[in-house]
């Protein structure tokens, strides 16, 4: 609080000189010293945040001559932060004396964020002045992998990677294309590049993040992710830690609390006493795994309580198909069908579900009664976590969604809906049609179902010889250091008849840039172009990142024609390097690619970035009215705000939306099941005498039984049911020391391998020890620091113990974002963040890291290089992991069986054992739990279910195998 009276300390200080004398009169005038007001005055005075039409003139005091008042012009421009996947709205405050941008805030014309950011935002001026970024497009010098580079030109650069292409393309090499994205932090860029080269070349790191989770919830009404309106919700349930670091959690966490304080009550399931659980009012500290039986009981006493949604259930599920196929010998009434749900979920008794997860019976009927009482306000979300970290972990998704169908909650106000209708999708120029290749590099015949590429199985599968990558990009991507089996990923790398020409994209240097032929600089989240729209409440927006000097400069009459002439160095962004790069591959347009990248607005010419996002700003609803109500256009509204409102939270219900006589001409109707087709399409569902939308799957229901899981093999998961995982205590050996590891978890303050660079977020969190209970701890008599060696099926790690009542006894946790590293001959990167290592490879397969040295102040232009204090730089976990791909979803269930013992006279903290050839054999075991395509009419994959960057139907089908 500010004060208008000394204290007599103050005033007896004052009196012989020890301070200045801060109440001589017309020393508190406003324009010498602020502290004169107290905070009501002060907020009086200034607006929360600046109004937009003082951004190009915004004056405020630096902070460092406080409490004297030293002014600083500024220029504020928007835009997203790139920190982690909720994209929230920053403002870039740029000095306009030096040009310089010196800090960022939140920005309150974003509706997804409001104005409010967690440390990651802020902190994105670390990475913009983080003195180890990389500023210039490099070559390797010598061997993939020794350490040389040397500085080359961007169109050395762009010729060399275009030249190889072209030649791949001519000679129908499409396939050993590929673009391997982490986090793209875009809407529909790269589905405009990769099918107008023709290639099936996306490749993601779903598999390892999210798939399982995806499946669970496409299986039961055609959309792979939740969007729960926490807001107005009256009971909310999540799997892990939604509130502090889940999807999208800064969003997710305002609107959590929003609904807390309303009234609504919070339930967490996460064997973490995480940030969340102790803000919530009930925590489920499950064993891992077992979350599905859990929810699998609370289903049973929503039916045998009779707190069931009828209507809905009676609507919108397919309980005529499931009693028609599973009990053929009852009639098919609704009767059937809850008397039939309760005998078929009859042994999940809450006294069962305590029993496999150790959560009281007790506090399981009390969630289940709350979570009836709320009916359609019932918000939930399961996003990482247990979906995907288990063996059938996608069976978590499938019975929390269950969950939200009892109750009708499904896309209801205070419900969940599908992540779709609160998501913004672009519409592109020149729009090329669907490629008509089918790459089994990354969606194989041996997993029909999986739901995004099997990204972490491309290294096994170059190494058995399925194919090879010529041209190979990562972008926003470190396989090596983030993907489980990194050693794999390393050997793959280092052999050049694997991977021919790698590029990194990448702002800075990370453990799989190492292993580059290119490394090509790109911008951080002040220095490029991407929308963003993400499902954070019941709502729909559109933001703009955009690079803020670029802007700036056009706002300040000196326009730059390329954004690497405003960004350090020569820093470019992925949208002008594809653009640039397709038109270079396809010179003379003769390949049909060029064609894609013409100007709308003046055709025969290249495309300016401007000119693409005009033209999807153009043809957003509600966008063109509101910029020329201001006298603008469609982009300088959006360079303006920075985000723009499309829906404002009443997107409920969007299945029932009727379809339309134009819709409806030409349709036929199936008198059974109400489906509506129209040209060998189903496209909606009679619902009470009337014609409606309904769901994308084959009944347009929510479907409690699936077809598609008989039809390709699965025919006992036909409905939703508890799945025991890989690491269920039946198959753990106590009495070797077995133990489930959780590594899943993030830091809120770290996001995978994009946060090294930021000073202050390492600083905040710089070491990932083992969670251990208490009670383990005893019986292995260890103390908080102690040495541990955690054994996996592939090698072991050294980490050091914490003991803490905040973890499930019987489990241990170790975070997954901490562990950085480089080897001597490596470039300088992340210094703030990175150990040195050595790494060792004494005989094939045989890999030993160690560390040689932990963090430690380094000179630079930045002085808080000096000031490090921190040495632990924490230990890397993931490389030490096998792949255990389920063999439905395909999601990489994470896991771990390990073997606690105590580490030995010739253990050190940090080092890191693992055997590659092992990995592999397990990949094996794994993969033959699979039961492969062709499934019905010769399909590689049903055609319901959706792929990221679709291809032509014509390739769904197995070359010969469709009659």
């Amino acid at each position: 609080m500010g004060y208008k009276k000394a204290s007599l300390i103050e005033k007896m200080a004052e009196k012989i000189g020890l301070i200045p004398d801060l109440h001589k009169l017309g020393y508190q005038e406003f324009d010498a010293d602020m502290r004169h007001f107290n905070d009501e005055e002060v907020a009086a005075m200034y607006e929360n945040f600046p109004p937009p039409e003082k951004w190009n003139n915004w004056v405020e005091y630096d902070p460092k001559f406080w409490p004297k008042k030293k002014k600083t012009n500024y220029q504020i421009v928007p835009t997203t932060c790139f920190n982690c996947e909720s994209a929230c709205g920053l403002t870039a405050f740029i000095d306009k004396s030096t040009g310089e941008i010196k800090k960022f805030e939140g920005n309150p014309y974003h509706p997804g964020s409001r104005g409010r950011n967690c440390a990651k935002g802020p902190a994105t001026i670390n990475q913009v002045n983080d003195p180890d970024r990389i500023l210039f497009p490099l070559k390797r010098k010598g061997k993939r992998g020794e350490g040389e580079w040397e500085r080359i030109s961007w169109d050395e650069a762009l010729d060399t990677i275009a030249d190889r292409i072209r030649k791949a393309l001519k000679e129908d090499r499409h396939n050993e294309i590929a673009y391997h994205v982490g986090r793209p932090g875009h809407e529909g860029f790269m589905n405009w590049v990769l099918p107008s080269w023709g290639i099936d070349g996306h490749n993601s790191h779903t598999n390892i993040c999210s798939s399982g989770a995806r499946f669970g919830y496409n299986l039961w009404y055609g959309y792979d992710r939740p969007s729960p309106d926490h807001a107005e919700a009256k009971f909310i349930l999540l799997i892990s830690a939604h509130l502090e670091s889940g999807h999208y959690f800064n969003p997710h966490a305002q609107r959590i609390i929003e609904g807390k304080m309303k009234g609504a009550k919070l339930a967490t399931m996460d064997p973490r006493l995480s940030n969340t659980a102790s803000m919530s009012d009930y925590w489920l500290p499950s064993y891992p795994g077992t979350e599905a039986a859990v929810l699998l009981a609370m289903a049973l006493i929503i039916l045998e309580k009779n707190l069931y949604n009828r209507p809905y259930l009676e609507n919108w599920t397919n309980w005529q198909e499931y009693l028609t196929a599973r009990h053929p010998d009852k009639k098919v009434t609704f009767e059937n069908y809850i008397a039939s749900m309760k005998e078929e979920y009859k042994e999940f008794t809450p006294e069962f579900a305590e029993k496999e997860s150790g959560v009281k019976a007790e506090m399981i009927r009390e969630i289940a009664v709350k979570i009836g009482e709320a009916g359609e306000r019932f918000a939930s979300h399961n996003w990482r976590s247990a979906g995907a970290s288990n063996l059938g972990g996608w069976a978590v998704a499938r019975c929390l969604h269950f969950l939200t169908v009892l109750t009708g909650a499904v896309g209801a106000k205070g419900g969940t809906s599908p992540n779709s209708w609160n998501k913004f999708k672009p519409e592109v120029p020149n729009p090329p049609k669907p490629q008509k290749k089918w790459n089994e590099l990354h969606f194989p015949k041996e997993y029909p179902l999986a739901f995004f590429e099997m990204s972490q199985l491309l290294p096994h599968f170059l190494k058995e010889g399925r194919g090879k990558m010529d041209v190979y990009f990562s972008r926003v991507f470190n396989p090596v250091w983030t993907y489980p089996d990194g050693f794999t990923w390393m050997e793959m790398f280092m052999d050049e008849s694997k991977f021919g020409l790698h590029t990194a994209l990448t702002p800075t240097w990370s453990e799989t840039a190492f292993f580059a032929d290119l490394v090509l600089p790109m911008g951080l989240a002040p220095e490029r172009h991407d929308i963003n729209s993400y499902a954070t409440h019941g709502g729909t927006w559109v933001a703009f990142r955009q690079p803020v000097l670029r802007e700036a400069a056009r706002r300040n009459g000196k326009p730059v024609e390329y954004t690497y002439e405003a960004n350090p160095g020569e820093v470019w962004e992925e949208d002008e390097f594809w653009i640039e790069l397709s038109w270079r591959i396809d010179p003379d347009g003769s390949m049909g690619i060029r064609k894609h990248f013409e100007s709308p607005y003046r055709p025969g010419k290249k495309i300016t970035i401007e000119e693409y996002y005009q033209y999807i700003f153009e043809r957003i609803k509600g966008l063109p009215a509101a910029a020329k109500k201001e006298g603008l256009t469609e982009f300088e509204y959006m360079t303006k705000y920075g985000a723009f409102e499309i829906e404002k939270g009443e997107s409920y219900n969007k299945n029932e939306t009727l379809l339309t006589e134009e819709q409806l001409k030409g349709t036929e109707t199936d008198k059974t099941t109400g489906v509506i087709r129209k040209n060998g399409k189903n496209i909606g569902v009679m619902i009470n005498g009337k014609a409606m939308v309904g769901f994308p799957t084959p009944s347009r229901k929510n479907e409690f039984f699936s077809q598609t899981m008989i039809d390709w093999n699965w025919p006992e998961y036909t409905i939703p049911t508890y799945i025991k995982s890989h690491v269920h205590n039946d198959v753990l050996d106590k009495s070797k020391g077995e133990y489930v590891l959780v590594p899943t978890f993030r830091l809120p303050t770290l996001i995978h391998s994009r946060s090294g660079n930021a000073k202050w977020l390492v600083e905040i969190s710089n070491r990932n020890p083992i969670w251990m209970h208490p009670d383990d701890a005893a019986k292995w008599n260890f103390k908080t620091g102690d040495l541990v060696k955690m054994n996996t099926d592939i090698g072991y790690f050294v980490d050091k113990v914490w003991v803490t009542q905040s973890m499930k006894p019987g489990v241990v946790a170790c975070s997954h974002h901490i562990g950085r590293w480089r080897r001597e001959q490596d470039s300088v990167g992340n210094r703030w963040a990175t150990n040195t290592v050595d790494i060792e490879n004494k005989a094939p397969g045989k890999w030993k890291m160690s560390t040689k040295r932990g963090i430690k102040p380094f000179e630079s232009n930045d002085k808080d290089s000096k000031r490090i204090f921190w040495k632990d730089g924490g230990v890397h976990q993931n490389i030490t992991h096998a792949v255990h791909p389920d063999p439905i979803s395909g999601m990489h269930t994470w896991h771990q069986r390990v073997r606690i013992e105590k580490p030995g006279p010739d253990d050190h903290y940090g080092d890191i054992f693992v055997d590659t050839n092992r990995s592999h054999e397990i990949y094996k075991e794994w993969l033959s739990m699979t039961r492969p395509a062709p499934g019905p009419d010769g399909l590689r994959r049903p055609l319901w279910f959706n792929r990221a960057f679709r291809p032509d139907e014509s390739t769904y089908y197995v070359k010969d195998s469709k009659n």
